[in-house]
């Protein structure tokens, strides 16, 4: 069983619109209200994998109760600790016409350390029995940047290896917790060692960075490159995996790589399979309307185009 922790889960509300009037009265075509933030999307593509998945998150106010209300009909057992201050939205805006996708993403709730404490409780229970624990996502005001590094550590004093998707301040303390894999892309990784990294057709910078997040302890790197599918920096070398861009919303495909990568980390696939599949499955989730879903076509699609080599510094 796959543990996905939430701490700063959304009702994510995505408009589609025809094309975007940014200084005028804009109509969507389609409207899409559901729960999300990275472990709740992560957690549904886990379960059109066939994993077995439960998700811990914490949640507060009457958003949480929408988002516990409306989670609840995917079938995925949850555990929720409360929080007193109300979760967070998140507004994305798809503009057809241009092909673009802009992201309005509130901060989240504050998070108090009797609360924080509840949750550990919480998630030291839920870690029985489980084979890996996936923690993704923004840390909500409150909680310390060390908190993933800190679940981390529990998980392995548990004996359950950990994949973490984060950024910044909280991704880098992390690393020194050995986590067995670490997702950033591209802007994660450049606010975790900071500085820009990737100029175009050069992975170098990409590379080295990545490099210093595995010396500091990550088992293994991989970061996301949107429409050019990955780098990864692994014990057995550097692999780049390239899928065939995918037209679409791109929100939720870096959650759909996180969910390939814990999953593929449990069945032991080999990493040239499990970063391909890794690279198809983001570009698979990029060509749905909403964050947290793929098409099985799509990703049979994706899959069968997608190139996976060795890479070594120009």
């Amino acid at each position: 069983m796959i543990l996905v922790v939430s701490l700063n889960p959304a009702l994510d509300i995505t408009y589609r619109i025809d094309v975007v009037d940014w200084a005028g009265v804009n109509r969507p075509a389609e409207v899409h209200a559901r729960p999300g933030g990275k472990g709740l999307n992560a957690a549904r593509v886990l379960q059109a994998l066939g994993a077995d998945v439960q998700l811990i998150a914490l949640t507060g106010g009457n958003t949480g109760n929408e988002v516990r209300s409306a989670f609840s009909a995917t079938g995925i057992p949850a555990v929720y600790a409360e929080i007193a201050a109300d979760t967070r939205r998140t507004f994305s805006v798809v503009d057809v016409g241009r092909g673009d996708t802009a992201g309005f993403y509130e901060a989240g709730p504050p998070v108090t350390a009797s609360e924080y404490a509840r949750f550990l409780e919480h998630y030291a229970a839920a870690l029985a029995g489980c084979s890996a624990v996936l923690l993704s996502g923004t840390l909500p005001p409150g909680l310390s940047a060390r908190t993933y590094a800190e679940l981390i550590e529990i998980a392995a004093n548990a004996g359950v290896p950990s994949v973490l998707d984060a950024e910044a301040e909280a991704l880098w303390l992390a690393t020194a917790a050995c986590p067995a894999i670490v997702k950033p892309n591209i802007a994660e990784l450049e606010s975790a060692v900071g500085g820009p990294l990737l100029r175009t057709g050069d992975l170098d910078g990409v590379a080295e960075a990545a490099a210093q997040l595995r010396e500091r302890g990550a088992g293994a790197v991989v970061v996301t490159l949107g429409a050019d599918g990955l780098i990864a920096v692994t014990a057995e070398g550097t692999w780049v995996a390239t899928p065939k861009p995918a037209d679409g919303n791109p929100t939720g495909a870096g959650d759909a790589a996180a969910a390939a990568l814990v999953y593929g980390h449990i069945l032991g696939q080999s990493w040239p399979e499990l970063l391909g599949r890794t690279a198809a499955l983001g570009a698979a989730a990029v060509a749905t309307p909403v964050a947290g879903e793929f098409r099985a076509a799509d990703y049979e699609r994706a899959l069968a185009t997608v190139k996976v080599s060795r890479w070594e510094r120009g």
